[in-house]
């Protein structure tokens, strides 16, 4: 039943005001900021408040007054993500998690964790190492980004062929539901296939089921045993994701598996100071962990050697880590000289060096660079387009609100490299969410039967339609 009082924008900020106090901002600065995320683009308009959450009853408080007056709302962790899918919306609630930030309960034993949604990624594989334990999701913001939204996105990482993505590593978690009722879905147990997998269903959801406030999360054991790394050069970065697929071919899973392309060596140079670009067109660097760890690197440097590749072993384990610190570098490389529209498609991974070369063939076609680093140990793939100054870019129109800080050219680009990667069985994002970026897309990869079965299971949890509006549907 739905509220007959007036829904003025002032009478739902002096609701929220009054039940949750200091708790509610409307501050314009914050507004301000929250209307953005790192993926550049900045949503029209701006929010009604932001509510910065530290408990779950702060939660269930902001969506009951939400839900009572169709209030659009858009829940947000660190603002980390790369697909618009948590910024605020012109009159929406931005529902922040990021001070929830609680480690609620470790337990070595059943090698677990339970952590508030605001928690940051590397902060609990920092508690947990005592016991020998660590939170195996590594995406690249690890550092700065929280659990929640890993979990709303099913982040990846850099480990993530050999370890999995963030769906492996949950167990359970809590959700304050559009309604404010509470939810709590999946188990402490290692198995369990009791009703659905309600835990997975809204393990990427991106925020269009509910608001994740709590997860209890699956630890795994810091490997035992040698960690060795290792790069490779190669002439170009075919070749590189040729010797990728062939390592994977032999049945052989290192722990990370990262292939950069020429110009994305340049940049990491620039930025890093390093002189990986004089190497060669291409690097490959693989790390082995855990027991036999030479010997898979030793077999590993065999297949690279064979197929004419430049090896070079890692001196030691901290030179090892040095090098995937370069790697991380990356994006912050490119961000540095410019806006950057940061995409995320992922192919098989027999098809990786085919992909590097429908990109080589859009970037040459359009006169577009298009920097690229590859997950290769799972076909995840990073074609970056770094763009020029706003203030020199023609006003475009567009399907999407405020895309115009993206040129026409870059996104009729993107285009391409989008449906390259579906004909060659891939798919639209590996990692980094559909948000509001990729939506209009999205239809092309699902069909039009799974899209309206997703909308429909949408429409159970969220039947007024106020979570995350325009965000992946």
């Amino acid at each position: 039943m739905f509220s007959s009082e007036p829904t003025s924008s002032q009478l739902v900020l002096d609701l929220l005001q009054a039940e949750l106090g200091e708790v509610v901002s409307a501050d314009p600065a914050l507004l301000q900021s929250v209307r953005t995320d790192k993926s550049g683009w900045v949503a029209p308009g701006a929010p009604l408040a932001v509510v910065l959450a530290r408990t779950t009853e702060h939660v269930q408080s902001a969506m009951r007054i939400a839900s009572r007056f169709r209030i659009p709302v858009v829940p947000r962790g660190a603002g980390t993500g790369l697909a618009g899918g948590g910024v605020g919306t012109d009159g929406a609630l931005v529902i922040s998690t990021e001070l929830m930030n609680e480690i609620l309960e470790v337990n070595p034993a059943d090698e677990l964790a339970v952590v508030q949604a605001g928690v940051i990624n590397q902060h609990l594989s920092d508690v947990v190492a005592p016991h020998g334990l660590v939170f195996s999701p590594d995406p690249a913001s690890k550092a700065i980004s929280t659990i929640g939204g890993n979990i709303a996105t099913n982040a990846g990482g850099l480990l993530c062929a050999k370890y999995g993505v963030t769906r492996e590593a949950v167990l359970g978690l809590v959700v304050v539901l559009p309604d404010g009722t509470l939810l709590r879905t999946g188990r402490r147990s290692v198995k369990g296939v009791t009703g659905y997998d309600l835990t997975a269903l809204f393990t990427g959801s991106e925020g269009t089921l509910g608001v994740i406030v709590e997860a209890t999360v699956r630890l795994r054991p810091i490997p035992s045993g040698d960690i060795v790394t290792l790069g490779a050069f190669f002439p170009d970065v075919r070749a590189g994701a040729a010797a990728a697929a062939a390592i994977t071919a032999a049945l052989i899973r290192p722990a990370v598996m990262e292939l950069m392309d020429h110009a994305s060596l340049v940049a990491i140079d620039a930025y890093s100071g390093t002189r990986l670009s004089e190497g060669g067109g291409a690097y490959l660097l693989v790390q082995t962990d855990a027991r036999g760890a030479a010997e898979e690197a030793s077999a590993i440097s065999e297949i690279l050697t064979r197929l004419g590749a430049d090896v070079r072993l890692a001196r030691d384990s901290a030179e090892g880590e040095a090098l995937l610190a370069v790697r991380r570098n990356f994006h912050p490389a490119l961000a540095s000289v410019g806006d950057v529209l940061i995409e995320d498609i992922c192919v098989p991974r027999s098809r990786l060096a085919a992909m590097f070369d429908a990109i080589d063939e859009i970037s040459r076609r359009h006169g577009i660079a298009i920097p690229t680093v590859a997950h290769a140990g799972d076909g995840n793939l990073h074609p970056n387009f770094v763009l020029p100054p706003r203030s020199s870019q023609p006003a475009t129109a567009s399907s999407e609100p405020n895309e115009q800080w993206v040129p026409a050219s870059v996104w009729a680009a993107a285009d391409e490299l989008f449906v390259a990667a579906m004909e060659l069985g891939g798919t639209l994002t590996g990692e980094h969410g559909v948000g509001v970026l990729k939506k209009r897309w999205l239809e092309n990869e699902l069909g039009p039967q799974s899209v309206e079965l997703q909308r429909g299971i949408k429409s159970v949890f969220d039947p007024q339609s106020i979570m995350n509006p325009g965000a992946v549907f």
